[in-house]
């Protein structure tokens, strides 16, 4: 009988059926065989990735076309050579049946649902801007799947590259956007405008604040300067008083008689003067109280 080697990689478990039964199994095993009587299974436990593409519908009836890969290992590879065909053909070097491809598709197909189940509660705007919300809670939902748990297969990891929308409504939603950023700038100039005529506006507050204090000041200063005058008139009028009151109760003549004295005893800062008998007459006539001879006279 004809024996054959057969050498199992590492991140391979490779099931050994002969009559029926499974004789040996194991991760990267090597064993002799007989082709005759011996089918061999490879179920591959290392990680595995798988890009899709597929389009739905948001809420508001708007298609958006989802592209992502996602990763998966099979944890129970007995279980899954028990459901699925994965004999492999050693002479060729590859599986026997289709069902290794077809386990992939219902990898996909899982995840798609979920994403259509998340996807048709979203708008169009939510499920475009909350690319990695909606990749974490399919994640979440797929990896508790019983129709992959029952395969042993493992969701590792989730990501979706792009949600994007039509080609008509990606324009309208540019334009729509570019109009809000024009919107927004001019609210930026129209507040700076603003901005500044308020500053403007506190400023010239300011000056003329400034000038009404100077103004109040200069008030007050004048006031103040008033008062003082006032007060220093009236103390050069009681002055005066209280200089001239000595000389109140004295009779004209002799506050004459004092003119005179003081005038002479001045004179010599008088360059010429003229003085007339008669009005010397007069003068001595007042001075001396003779006020009736000097009328005749």
């Amino acid at each position: 009988m004809m024996f054959n080697y057969y050498k199992g990689e590492p991140n391979t478990y490779t099931i050994c059926f002969k009559d029926g039964r499974v004789r040996k199994h194991g991760a990267g095993i090597n064993f002799w065989y007989s082709p005759l009587t011996t089918s061999i299974s490879a179920v591959p436990i290392a990680s595995q990735e798988s890009y899709f593409v597929f389009t739905e519908t948001t809420a508001d009836f708007q298609e958006v076309a989802i592209q992502g890969a996602l990763t998966y290992r099979l944890d129970a590879p007995l279980d899954v050579a028990s459901r699925l065909d994965y004999t492999v053909d050693t002479s060729k070097k590859r599986y026997k049946s289709e069902d290794p491809g077809k386990l992939v598709q219902r990898v996909v197909n899982v995840v798609q649902s979920h994403t259509r189940s998340l996807v048709s509660q979203l708008s169009l705007e939510q499920a475009l801007t909350g690319v990695g919300e909606v990749a974490s809670d399919v994640l979440r939902h797929a990896s508790t799947s019983t129709d992959l748990s029952s395969l042993g297969v493992v969701i590792e990891g989730l990501h979706f590259t792009s949600i994007t929308a039509t080609p008509e409504m990606q324009k309208a939603l540019e334009a729509d956007f570019r109009e809000s950023l024009s919107k927004r700038a001019d609210q930026a100039i129209y507040d700076r405008r603003k901005a500044a005529v308020e500053e403007e506006r506190k400023i010239r507050e300011s000056e003329m604040n400034t000038e009404v204090e100077l103004e109040n000041r200069k008030k007050a200063l004048v006031d103040t300067q008033a008062r003082n005058e006032l007060k220093l008139a009236e103390s050069r009028a009681k002055a005066e008083e209280l200089k001239l009151s000595p000389y109140g109760d004295l009779p004209p003549q002799a506050l004459v008689g004092l003119a005179l004295k003081e005038w002479a005893s001045n004179s010599g800062a008088i360059d010429n003067l003229t003085i007339t008998p008669d009005l010397l007459s007069k003068v001595v006539t007042y001075v001396t109280g003779d006020g009736g001879s000097a009328a005749g006279h």
